[in-house]
């Protein structure tokens, strides 16, 4: 995402409001970056970088339950007007805030190309058997109706 951010930085107009939590902004905050992109954060309303791995079910869960009041009112709090957020597939409640103050929101996909193909096309590998619900599942995945959860 910073990478994206850096490319965009080349319109010198843009003002880039990089949005993360506290945690990440004390390990990120300090790296080199063009003067039109800013760090903005949010409070550690998810787990922490250490030992997030071994909740990784909670973690999805304060990401997708957490943070949308956070950053809102973080939007609040910003002295130049939005022209649009570009946010990470995986905060689709950014979409939702979007909507309601009217702001053109994009999903940036950040993830590699075959996690997509392999969210995408997840009914094909269980309707022709190459998952079954016997199977062990990677850890947030579920079976329901031949699809993803």
């Amino acid at each position: 995402m910073m990478n994206f951010c850096k490319l965009l930085s080349s319109y010198q107009d843009l003002v880039i409001t990089f949005v993360v939590t506290e945690e990440w902004l004390g390990l990120i905050g300090s790296a080199p970056k063009p003067s039109n992109i800013r760090f903005r954060s949010i409070p550690n309303v998810i787990p922490s970088e250490v030992g997030r791995g071994a909740d990784f079910a909670g973690f999805l869960e304060a990401i997708f339950t957490k943070m949308a009041d956070p950053f809102d009112r973080l939007l609040d709090q910003l002295d130049q007007p939005i022209g649009c957020i570009i946010a990470d597939t995986y905060l689709p409640w950014v979409v939702e805030i979007g909507n309601r103050r009217s702001i053109p929101v994009a999903s940036l996909w950040t993830m590699p190309p075959a996690v997509f193909s392999i969210f995408h096309h997840y009914h094909l590998i269980t309707s022709n058997l190459h998952l079954t619900a016997d199977d062990d599942l990677p850890v947030g995945l579920t079976q329901q109706e031949g699809g993803v959860i």
